[in-house]
């Protein structure tokens, strides 16, 4: 592990906090290109085609606000306070205590969004979100509250990036998860942040009887840390939760990412997928599934690539409290094979071109709800970073 303790804990005193006076946006089409482009980047497409809503914060200010599709309610969290009681879901699912980045958020003012499907409804298109820094050695923090009403799907891309030229910050961000009876959320949530920049979400979720959550995060771009661990709670008999996430450290960077899902309730099911390459960084690719009921399945599996120098460390937990649950992992950590270097080669390919061509299938994890357009994104991404490893 790097001894770079500044970096791994960030001092929240190193950096400037409160509120910013970014004008708001009311057409997303005038924004900045150079923004857009780090949007986009994320996912977030300034056009807003095929788009149910956007929410942009930059800095601490709301940049953006709109909902395009009725049946979905988009608007700031601190819009959200004034209109409905959501004293039942803040604060309900992290506790403010649970480490000194909660409750710094819990006592700073903050911003954030809130979304949520109305009961019944068919959310076709997503709605998207970007989170963006762009004032140096700034900390941002931001409270986030998504609930998908009972029997409604809805789908979320959330972008979080920093300003081309920023080299430090932190991000503090608090999300809570509310998936009601027979609803489906689908979240991606796509980070590229600056080499200095400190990252500590923290994440929680309930899923109710028959709820699907699916949640994908990926992160290929240099940062200088990121530590998080979103923990779902399934709590109604048929909940289901599906976690995926591909990881890519370069020198400098610590990925410290785990998910944790609790089976509470029968005929819960849950899957927890990580592909994770290091060439120079450290990686932390952790997951936990939890028994605490009979008929209960649940999978996880961690496959780590060293290409170079830098730490793969997987940790698989599997936790059962009774009989009749069905709990399986995988755990995998090494380098490229040669003989598949060698075999590729054969074939004419340039010892490059091969070791691409296994990092692109290594990373090509079949992530399900993302959008044809991101997943066409992603894989231009992926391409991009694999220049930068050799």
């Amino acid at each position: 592990m790097k001894n770079d303790n500044q970096a791994k804990n960030p001092r929240l005193s190193d950096y400037q906090a409160g509120q910013t006076n970014h004008e708001y946006l009311a057409d997303l089409k005038a924004i900045n290109p150079a923004d857009a482009d780090k949007f986009l980047s994320v996912g977030v497409d300034a056009s807003e085609d095929f788009r149910a809503g956007t929410f942009i914060v930059k800095d601490q200010s709301v940049l953006h606000s709109k909902t395009k599709q009725k049946g979905v309610d988009i608007m700031s969290i601190t819009q959200a306070k004034d209109k409905f009681d959501l004293s039942p879901y803040l604060w309900k699912g992290v506790d403010p205590g649970k480490d000194e980045y909660t409750s710094w958020a819990h006592e700073q003012p903050a911003e954030g969004y809130f979304i949520r499907s109305q009961p019944g409804q068919i959310i076709q298109a997503p709605v998207q979100s970007c989170l963006y820094i762009e004032k140096e050695q700034f900390a941002q923090n931001v409270h986030n509250l998504v609930i998908a009403e009972e029997g409604s799907h809805l789908s979320i891309i959330n972008g979080c990036a920093t300003s081309p030229h920023l080299i430090s910050g932190l991000h503090v961000g608090i999300t809570e998860f509310y998936v009601k009876k027979g609803a489906v959320l689908s979240f991606t949530m796509i980070h590229d942040w600056g080499k200095e920049v400190n990252v500590r979400p923290r994440t929680v979720g309930y899923v109710e009887e028959g709820g699907v959550l699916i949640s994908n995060y990926i992160s290929l771009r240099p940062v200088g840390s990121l530590q998080m661990s979103p923990t779902t709670h399934l709590r109604g008999r048929g909940a289901i939760a599906r976690f995926n996430s591909i990881l890519v450290a370069d020198k400098g960077s610590t990925l410290d990412v785990g998910s944790n899902v609790i089976l509470e309730a029968p005929e819960t099911k849950a899957e927890i997928i990580s592909r994770a390459i290091t060439f120079g960084g450290d990686i932390l690719a952790k997951g936990k599934l939890v028994g605490l009921v009979p008929e209960v399945k649940a999978h996880l599996e961690c496959k780590g690539l060293i290409l170079k120098d830098g730490l793969m460390l997987a940790i698989p937990e599997l936790e059962a409290h009774v009989p009749g649950v069905e709990m399986s992992h995988e755990a995998a950590v090494g380098k490229i094979d040669n003989r598949e270097i060698e075999y590729l080669m054969a074939r004419g390919l340039t010892e490059e071109e091969a070791v691409s061509t296994i990092v692109r299938g290594f990373l090509n994890v079949d992530i399900e709800g993302l959008p044809s357009g991101l997943k066409q994104r992603l894989d231009k991404v992926i391409s991009e970073t694999e220049k930068d490893m050799f």
